[in-house]
């Protein structure tokens, strides 16, 4: 029996009965030879991890565009706080880890720069292109089927393809004929609600960070609702999760999700929407649709437009602008 063998036996005799295992997987669009020591859903978390837009994740904003300050989220410190919660969720549940984590690796590879700013501004030349819209979880599929290793993508398995699919619900425009209501694993659940988790509470911290408001003004359903400091809110809808949750579904309590829905709205009517935040929307806006143009005038198609702009980062995007639009004073 080789490493990877026993550790699928390993999940055969500890997993739940509504966690996937390795060796039922549905498999990859190309067959390859089975590794000796890796279980697929690992080698699935290996290929993201050295992939190239995942590196790119460092320098994608998460919520606040450009911060100038070292203790900010990104997109990729984002990526790493949902894989820590999804890990976490599918240890306590007895669900398969390594695909969650897999999952959770990938689910934001297809994001655009400048965050949901840069999103809102590709979907809607994407549709004015007649591409029928832009949303992220429907591109990172894309980045790992086609893009990744100059077009011959990461060839993962079924189940981490769906996962990164699913892992929002927010997709009407681009939904690929996948059923989006309901994840196809409960890691895949797992992953959809840990990425809820990270981002109200990190949004909110970062917001804090940068003086949006004071921690003593913060609305009591938020404080005494979830809890005072970043880390007991993170550990009380967690704790809350599991505490209503069966074998076969993930729930929060009902006055937990009122309390997640009012910090849903806070930070929408205090950090997403504020003027600060509108004022730099136009200006993305400007730059992204500038760059566009620019590239479908000079031979580059639609589709290949939205995948060059939406790979890019917050800096490469502000540089390449300046090349393209920018005077370069003139030096003997």
């Amino acid at each position: 029996m080789n490493p990877r063998q026993h550790q699928e036996e390993i999940e055969r005799q500890t997993l739940s009965h509504f966690a996937c295992l390795s060796v039922n997987s549905k498999g990859r669009k190309k067959a390859e030879p089975e590794c000796t020591v890796r279980t697929c859903f690992q080698r699935d978390r290996d290929r993201i991890i050295h992939s190239k837009s995942f590196r790119r994740l460092k320098y994608k904003t998460q919520v606040l565009l450009l911060p100038e300050g070292d203790h900010y989220r990104t997109r990729l410190t984002h990526t790493l706080e949902v894989t820590q919660i999804a890990r976490t969720i599918a240890r306590a549940m007895r669900l398969n880890e390594d695909l969650a984590e897999a999952i959770a690796l990938g689910h934001d590879l297809g994001h655009t720069p400048f965050g949901h700013v840069g999103e809102t501004v590709l979907n809607k030349l994407a549709k004015e292109h007649g591409l029928g819209g832009f949303h992220h979880a429907a591109q990172s599929l894309r980045v790992v089927d086609t893009i990744e290793k100059d077009g011959e993508g990461l060839n993962l398995t079924w189940e981490v393809r769906m996962g990164i699919i699913q892992h929002s619900k927010g997709q009407v425009d681009v939904h690929l004929g996948y059923n989006l209501e309901k994840p196809t694993t409960m890691e895949a659940w797992a992953v959809r609600i840990s990425d809820s988790i990270a981002y109200v509470n990190h949004d909110l911290d970062d917001a804090l960070r940068a003086g949006f408001f004071a921690k003593k003004d913060l609305p009591s359903e938020i404080t005494r609702g979830i809890g005072e400091t970043h880390s007991r809110r993170i550990n009380a809808l967690i704790s809350n999760l599991l505490e209503n949750s069966s074998e076969n579904e993930l729930k929060f309590g009902d006055d937990m999700l009122e309390h997640i829905e009012f910090l849903r709205r806070y930070l929408y009517d205090n950090v997403y929407r504020c003027p600060n935040a509108v004022r730099e929307d136009s200006r993305v806006d400007y730059v992204l649709t500038a760059i566009f143009n620019y590239e479908i005038q000079n031979g580059r198609t639609p589709r290949e437009t939205i995948d060059f702009v939406s790979g890019m980062t917050d800096r490469f995007a502000l540089n390449y602008f300046d090349k393209l639009f920018v005077p370069t004073p003139w030096s003997e």
